[in-house]
């Protein structure tokens, strides 16, 4: 049977030229905000509104797509949203207009979430799950790789010139459009009748099954003190690197993270999610304890080598056990909403690991957090069983 079928290589390539756009746009963003105007606190506000829309928004359009029976519609609609955001943002630069266009980005991001992920579960089997997840997340990831080098040389030639660069973005967004009018429409699934609320995710939770609650609860412990790449990025340039090295180490990051997601998820297949998804997050508490100590150049590229590693060996995994665990017709919803409390508890990481930072120097809040990850692999590997489904019926 063939594994990687024409709808995953077109999703593959859409996420592909999606994160070359946003990655492009990710490293001056804060630039670029402070030159029009915005003060650091509108900026975080600017950015928690907008994570926000995106968290709220995933587990209702994914129970939309998972009730309607249709995935393509979201799954093109969010793409374009997040595609002529873009160029919006130079458009008019008051206040409330990029409010708009940066939230008009992550609710595309929220619509297509669920239904992309389910159509990427719906064209795998439980034993080829995590190659699919793993092969679309290398894609991905591969433009973070591409988005930010192309953004350097751009820079290096125009400095300051961001109002292009943004335009500039739109390119690769757009192609990703087009490739989405080549995905066929799954066939119809059966589909529920109740009216959708825009809490959708909480609702689910309720009734989603006990496995799912149990490993998800795990994730967002995890999840809740997860925080953002920025920090491990500012400890970096605590230690003395200069600027083209922090953002070298960053794209190195991404590219270990792209190469090794399809090769570790056709491992994970062979050796168990589970077992797979404890490796990973082992990983990651070596990387934070790793960081906490150290102030070398050179362990700071290993352990963003591992940190890389850690990311191929959860993020499309744990999508892809989660999708094993519920019903068919639940897909998007379930990880959907997954997504969606994932993207709140990374509102609070952030502001928890800042104020863990501020107290108690960045040693004490990467030993925190590789602390509480250790707690979350004992819960995982103690409370949670190894079989995808919690009953023969989900």
């Amino acid at each position: 049977m063939k594994i990687i079928t024409r709808s995953i290589w077109l999703l593959s390539l859409v996420s592909l030229f999606t994160d070359v756009a946003s990655e492009m746009l990710y490293p001056v963003m804060p630039v670029y905000l402070k030159s029009i105007g915005f003060s650091v606190i509108l900026i975080g506000m600017l950015e928690g509104i907008a994570e926000a829309t995106a968290g709220l928004s995933k587990g209702y359009f994914g129970r939309l797509s998972d009730i309607s029976g249709k995935r393509t519609p979201f799954v093109q609609w969010g793409y374009l949203l997040s595609a002529i955001s873009k160029p919006l943002l130079v458009v008019f630069t008051y206040p409330l207009w990029v409010f708009f266009s940066r939230t008009l980005d992550r609710l595309g991001k929220g619509i297509r979430t669920g239904a992309r992920d389910a159509v990427l579960s719906d064209a795998s089997t439980k034993e080829t799950k995590a190659r699919v997840f793993g092969f679309h997340r290398s894609f991905d990831t591969l433009g973070a790789v591409l988005g930010p080098s192309l953004a350097m040389i751009y820079l290096y030639f125009h400095p300051g010139n961001y109002k292009i660069l943004f335009l500039v973005a739109f390119l690769p967004g757009l192609l990703a459009v087009l490739f989405t009018l080549f995905l066929k429409e799954p066939k119809k699934i059966t589909g529920k009748t109740p009216r959708v609320s825009f809490l959708s995710s909480f609702s689910y939770w309720k009734s989603s099954p006990l496995l799912y609650k149990k490993v998800v609860g795990g994730l967002l412990v995890f999840a809740l003190f997860n925080s953002s790449d920025m920090f491990l990025l500012l400890k970096v340039g605590q230690a003395g690197l200069p600027e083209y090295e922090i953002v070298g180490i960053y794209i190195f990051y991404n590219l270990v993270y792209a190469l090794f997601s399809f090769p570790l998820g056709i491992l994970a297949d062979k050796m168990g999610l589970k077992t797979m998804l404890v490796i990973g997050l082992s990983v990651f508490s070596i990387v934070y304890l790793g960081m906490a100590g150290t102030g070398s150049r050179y362990v700071m590229f290993g352990l963003f080598f591992l940190y890389g590693i850690y990311a191929a060996a959860t993020e499309g995994i744990s999508k892809a056990w989660i999708s094993n665990m519920v019903a068919k017709e639940d897909t998007a919803t379930a990880i959907g909403s997954f997504s969606g409390f994932q993207s709140i508890c990374a509102l609070v990481a952030s502001s928890l690991t800042g104020i863990l930072w501020y107290n108690f120097g960045p040693q004490g809040a990467f030993y925190c957090t590789a602390f509480v990850t250790a707690l979350v692999i004992i819960y995982l590997l103690v409370f949670v069983p190894n079989r995808s489904r919690s009953t023969p019926e989900n």
